[in-house]
């Protein structure tokens, strides 16, 4: 879904609209956002609710396996994000919870996806922000570039 760590975090069971298949999304700068659920995301949020997620009278979604069960702690997505990572033996420059986002609109941008879709995705407010993963597809911009007519100079 593109959400950036934080958003992740400070989801709550009261976020979750399962009846209307919508979650709330509270953004940078206080900006909430509903949000379509997807099918496979409700499924696998559903089942972590069920099967994963301690019992705790805590509202957020995701929660401290061990006691005390509380929401995460700022660094614990990144952590989850890096051990997955090395579990499939991913090597990136990058290693934090936002190399998500930058996958999601790099994937985004390989399928085809202009960069306004790709910025409603992601939620940002300024074109200019999601120009930086343009720039970061770089296979794709020479892919996509045209040979000087004439040949190389």
């Amino acid at each position: 879904m593109g959400l950036r760590s934080h958003e992740v975090r400070h989801l709550t069971l009261d976020d979750i609209k399962w009846a209307s298949g919508e979650v709330l999304i509270r953004g940078k700068g206080g900006r909430e956002d509903r949000l379509p659920l997807p099918a496979d995301v409700g499924r696998a949020v559903a089942a972590y609710l069920k099967e994963g997620r301690a019992r705790c009278s805590c509202r957020r979604v995701f929660v401290r396996l061990l006691a005390p069960h509380e929401g995460l702690a700022s660094p614990t997505i990144a952590s989850v994000v890096e051990r997955a990572l090395a579990r499939a033996h991913i090597s990136s420059t990058h290693k934090g919870a936002h190399l998500l986002r930058h996958s999601l609109a790099t994937r985004m941008l390989r399928g085809g996806a202009s960069l306004t879709q790709i910025g409603q995705v992601l939620r940002h407010q300024h074109t200019n922000t999601t120009e930086i993963y343009a720039r970061v597809d770089q296979k794709t911009l020479r892919d996509l570039a045209q040979p000087w007519p004439g040949g190389v100079r």
